[in-house]
């Protein structure tokens, strides 16, 4: 019998900021396409296999960290109901816009920056940059700020515009130059068959520690990445992703 993992959560509390922007995808179906299911069959045998080495199982619930300034996107997979989640692998992002700071304005050419769910229905497997998944922007925090941007994406192919792209420049031999967003792709898709029922996705400027943030303490944006911090910290002390909320113009950590 197939085990069927389930996110132990308060579901209003942990998707208060979807639910904050009107989102109706959250009890979607992973979309498909005949792309997105060669691009699967392509990966997941080796995926699969990976994710048995780490002595995980297979449709474990995922959280995503991408980091700007290292330009590295991180998946973490659950290591079991309720407990901490592991790195399980972290991909080069091929490409990311903008500068240090968080996306304020439709055609600022900036990469968003904060704390963003993925349900189902933001699964793009038509995109025309192979596959992606939207993130959100704005969401609760950024629609407060009268932020405006749209479809900021995690996708494939090597060229962003506001987005995180997740292609390849050099290919080895035998690689495919969408791999990474293929095995983010599967690796989700999986998660929600298994009945996670969204991603959480931190996308952060750098590396938010003391000495970091204390390099960039005169910076225009230093108390809002101080805020960001915290939901950073939080994950990196408990070893689970924190559910997030929108409380007097911040972002407030809560645990699931």
């Amino acid at each position: 019998m197939r085990r069927r993992w389930v996110v132990p959560i308060l579901l209003g509390l942990a998707m208060s900021l979807g639910a904050m922007d009107g989102d109706s995808t959250a009890n979607a179906q992973v979309p498909t396409s005949a792309r997105a299911a060669q691009a699967m069959a392509r990966v997941t045998p080796d995926l699969k296999a990976d994710v048995a080495a780490a002595d995980l199982p297979w449709g474990a619930p995922v959280f995503l960290r991408v980091f700007k300034h290292e330009r590295v996107l991180e998946a973490w997979l659950e290591t079991a109901p309720g407990g901490p989640f592991t790195l399980f692998r972290t991909w080069p992002v091929c490409a990311v816009s903008g500068d240090l700071g968080p996306k304020t304005a439709e055609g600022d050419g900036q990469a968003p920056e904060g704390f963003y769910f993925v349900p189902p229905g933001r699964m793009n497997p038509h995109s025309r940059f192979h596959l992606s998944f939207n993130l959100g922007y704005p969401n609760a925090f950024e629609q407060a700020r009268g932020w405006t941007g749209s479809a900021l994406m995690v996708h494939g192919d090597c060229v962003s515009i506001g987005c995180f792209a997740m292609g390849k420049r050099l290919l080895p031999i035998g690689a495919d130059r969408n791999d990474p967003i293929n095995e983010i792709w599967t690796l989700m898709t999986a998660a929600f068959e298994h009945g996670q029922p969204f991603v959480r996705v931190h996308a952060l400027p750098f590396r938010l520690t003391p000495e970091a943030l204390a390099a960039r303490a005169d910076h225009p944006w230093a108390g809002f990445w101080a805020n960001l911090a915290e939901g950073s910290r939080w994950f990196e002390d408990t070893g689970r992703p924190p559910d997030v909320t929108v409380r007097d113009g911040r972002y407030v950590f809560g645990a699931d």
